[in-house]
């Protein structure tokens, strides 16, 4: 029988972020290569971190593609790739602040698509999904219709076999037509997964709501945990029994971008480590101790994942963090 893995399913892309730099003769541009779409990061962070992990998704038929493969076989993910006639490629502004401006991906023709590299449900096979105790899915998946068809498809079936489903919402503007369209879309997959990770933002803009009723109102949604992260100010963690927050950890950052995907893929290590599943997941999180010993080493995996450039090589290794002080 085959070990238990943590699959991750969603998009992945070749990134280039535009940076200002100051020159001699004035300020000009550089861009700066990046890699990876949050679900692979996700994958990415569990391999190095010594998880067994398995990245579900489609890959460009180009060099970005063949690079793509090639970083996440180098983290040490299990790749199961669907091939597909366009370019991973992704165009990213990156701003003074750190703020995410855009995130258009490109197809070979350089028309802006969004999520033309997610599978079609007929593109899955289901042997996929034979070993896995945690489900993992976000972002672009959340968006597009067919493959909202195999991101939920795939869920259910985690969740029927008693697996743990984990989801990250996205509420940009450059995923969904419309707001409307954007709230509908994310609730029925609110109600599908046992654990919802949502930033501030992403929270306010899916319920229009306080926190306090905006995180209520996901539970009332069928989700058993929500995980809301507070940036350098750690995270809170909710169940209808309980509520814990974790403060986060002081670093020198120079790099914001994998560090929520760093969070969720230790956070996932952890639970998995635990034998965590969706019967199991409300009461191993209303344990104060359990929540505080998951989350700091989470808070932790985030926050070293700051200090370092690049995506995938700024995931930290296991030995890493035990040697990093909280």
């Amino acid at each position: 029988m085959r070990p238990k893995k943590i699959v991750c399913y969603g998009e992945l892309l070749t990134g280039y972020r535009l940076e200002e730099q100051e020159q001699s003769d004035g300020v000009a541009s550089c861009r700066q290569t990046a890699s990876g779409g949050t679900p692979a990061y996700v994958a990415a962070a569990i391999a190095k971190l010594g998880g067994d992990s398995r990245y579900i998704g489609k890959i460009g038929s180009d060099a970005s593609g063949l690079y793509l493969r090639s970083e996440l076989e180098a983290a040490g993910v299990e790749a199961a790739l669907v091939g597909m006639d366009m370019a991973s490629l992704a165009w990213t502004e990156w701003s003074e602040d750190h703020d995410d401006k855009s995130g258009n991906k490109l197809d070979s023709d350089g028309e802006t698509r969004v999520n033309g590299n997610n599978l079609k449900r007929a593109e899955f096979d289901e042997t996929w999904l034979d070993d896995v105790a945690v489900y993992h899915y976000g972002s672009a998946p959340l968006s597009e219709g067919r493959s909202q068809t195999s991101a939920l498809a795939a869920a259910r079936r985690i969740k029927a076999a008693g697996g743990l489903t984990c989801c990250c919402p996205n509420s940009s503007a450059i995923l969904w037509p419309d707001e409307e369209t954007m709230r509908q879309d994310l609730r029925n997959h609110i109600g599908t997964a046992d654990i919802v990770k949502i930033n501030e933002k992403d929270l306010a803009a899916l319920t229009g709501l306080e926190p306090a009723e905006a995180v209520q109102q996901l539970l009332d949604m069928g989700a058993k945990v929500i995980v809301v992260t507070l940036g350098e100010y750690g995270c809170c963690v909710v169940t209808r029994q309980a509520m814990t927050s974790i403060p986060g950890i002081r670093v020198k950052s120079v790099d914001p971008a994998g560090a929520g995907d760093s969070f969720v893929g230790a956070m996932l290590l952890k639970l998995a480590e635990r034998g965590a599943t969706a019967e199991q997941i409300e009461t191993i999180l209303n344990d104060e101790e359990q929540v505080r010993s998951i989350f700091s080493f989470a808070n932790k995996a985030g926050a070293m994942t700051t200090t370092r450039h690049g995506v995938f090589a700024a995931l930290p290794t296991m030995e890493e963090l035990e040697a990093m002080e909280d």
